[in-house]
């Protein structure tokens, strides 16, 4: 059988791809907790991740052989985004909220959900269309309360943000190799790739590489390299784009949640209006009909 199969989801997919990006939205916090440098935090993640996730492609029987050369230069491209990411990303959430990091960081969202219509040549049906407005009105209130707080994130933001383009890239590319692949190999060869590439980066930047404490990355390579990447990418092979893209929203808003739990960062009444907004269109674009949904 094709590796992805969109017309035939399991029936709790949906619910793998929520679980996802819960665990996914925990990522700024972690990257605080580390007392390593960023971009440091972000190789451990992938290094650390890399073990299990070539256990789990053993034990559930993905093949594990080397692919076909046009697969590997994908996934190697999407590597090169995927690390660009990470150290943009991870610089960026300790310079603002972590509810605006999951915010920025996932403006990706609307940029897969956009390349997944081009690729299905058509324009958005009308519940399409209304949950990618919910979707974009709900973003907009979490960005106006963002700086109605405080401009002082706003370098972060843009470091966020520029993460948020760059995972769009890695996205697609991972979108192109699970066209022909199981989701563990093609997580196996993106994070080894991704790897190799952050570990110069840290050294020529002079980051601290080895922690004092190792508890956080290893919950942050469990929690969002193998769980929550893991079902992404599984996601990204058994939904349309638009499905995946939308549900990248959640983070934001579980990310606000935790940044005000354990932080103490105010939530205004436009973050929880937001928050509704996001998951009402999550709610409309479930219910496309599946002959145009699964496009």
């Amino acid at each position: 059988m094709n590796p992805r199969d969109p017309a035939k989801p399991h029936p709790l997919a949906f619910a793998a791809l929520l679980l996802g990006n819960v665990a996914l939205a925990f990522g700024p916090w972690l990257v605080r907790l580390a007392d390593t440098g960023p971009v440091a935090a972000g190789f451990w993640r992938l290094s650390l991740a890399l073990p299990v996730l070539f256990l789990l492609a053993r034990v559930t029987g993905q093949p594990a052989h080397w692919p076909r050369r046009a697969l590997v230069v994908a996934i190697a491209i999407g590597a090169l985004f995927y690390a660009a990411d990470l150290a943009s990303w991870n610089v960026g959430i300790r310079m603002t909220k972590l509810g605006n990091s999951a915010l920025f960081g996932n403006f990706a969202s609307f940029g897969f959900a956009a390349y997944g219509l081009w690729l299905a040549r058509r324009w958005p049906s009308r519940l399409q269309g209304a949950a990618l407005l919910l979707a974009g009105a709900g973003t907009a209130l979490l960005m106006a309360s963002s700086y109605e707080l405080d401009v002082r994130y706003l370098h972060g933001d843009l470091l966020t943000l520029i993460a948020g383009l760059l995972y769009t890239g890695y996205l697609i590319f991972i979108e192109r190799a699970r066209a022909e692949l199981p989701p563990l190999p093609v997580l196996v060869l993106s994070s080894l790739f991704s790897a190799a590439m952050l570990l110069p980066l840290c050294l020529a930047i002079g980051e601290r590489i080895v922690p004092h404490d190792w508890t956080p990355l290893l919950i942050f390579a469990l929690s969002s390299q193998v769980i929550g990447q893991g079902l992404l990418v599984y996601a990204i092979g058994t939904f349309p784009p638009l499905v995946v893209g939308l549900a990248l929203l959640t983070q934001p808003a579980i990310s606000a949640l935790v940044g005000w739990i354990a932080y103490g960062e105010r939530l205004s009444a436009a973050d929880f209006a937001g928050m509704v907004a996001i998951a009402a269109a999550l709610v409309l674009v479930r219910l496309q009909p599946r002959g145009r949904g699964a496009t």
